[in-house]
C-alpha cells in the first residue's frame, strides 16, 4: 500500500493540531498574568464578558463563550464564591439564572487593563497579521463577522 494513503492521518497534515498547540500555549502565556488577579483564563473570560455587559443569562454567556452550562456551573459557583459576581434566578422565567457583576468584579477591571498590552508584547505577529488571524479563526466559528465589526 501507498504510504500516501495515510497522508491525511499525519499530525502535520491536521489544521487542528496547531490551533489547539497554539491555544494551549496562550493560555499559558496569560497564566502568570492572570495569577496576580487571581483568576484563571475561563474566569477572565467570563469576567471580560460581565465587563462589558454587567448582566447575563448563563445561556448568553454560555453562547458569547463556546461554553455549555456544564462547564459555567461549578466555574460561576466558585466565581461568586469570591465575589466577582452574583446569581439569581430571574423573575420573569425562573428557567434562566441571571449572571451579574458585583462591585469587586468592577474593581478587578481596573487591574485587568494591563493584560491585553503585556499579551500582546508575547506574540510574533504584526498588528495586521494578528488581525487576519482574528478574523479567519472567527469564521472557523461559523460567524458572520467578528465582534466589534
Amino acid at each position: 500500500m501507498d504510504n500516501r494513503t495515510y497522508d491525511a492521518l499525519k499530525l502535520e497534515n491536521q489544521l487542528c493540531f496547531p490551533l489547539y498547540a497554539c491555544s494551549r500555549e496562550i493560555i499559558r502565556q496569560y497564566k502568570p498574568f492572570l495569577d496576580e488577579l487571581q483568576l484563571t483564563y475561563t474566569q477572565y473570560i467570563v469576567m471580560m464578558v460581565l465587563w462589558e455587559r454587567r448582566s447575563v443569562t448563563v445561556k448568553e454567556l454560555g453562547d458569547c463563550l463556546y461554553l455549555d452550562s456544564g462547564t459555567l456551573t461549578p466555574l460561576l459557583k466558585k466565581m461568586e464564591a469570591k465575589g466577582l459576581l452574583t446569581r439569581v434566578r430571574s423573575t420573569k422565567d425562573e428557567r434562566n439564572l441571571i449572571v451579574t457583576i458585583t462591585a469587586a468584579g468592577e474593581a478587578l477591571r481596573k487591574q485587568a487593563i494591563r493584560v491585553p498590552a503585556l499579551m500582546a508584547q508575547c506574540s510574533p505577529l504584526e498588528p495586521q497579521e494578528a488581525a487576519t488571524l482574528y478574523r479567519l479563526l472567527y469564521k472557523l466559528l461559523r460567524q458572520d463577522q467578528a465582534p466589534g465589526e
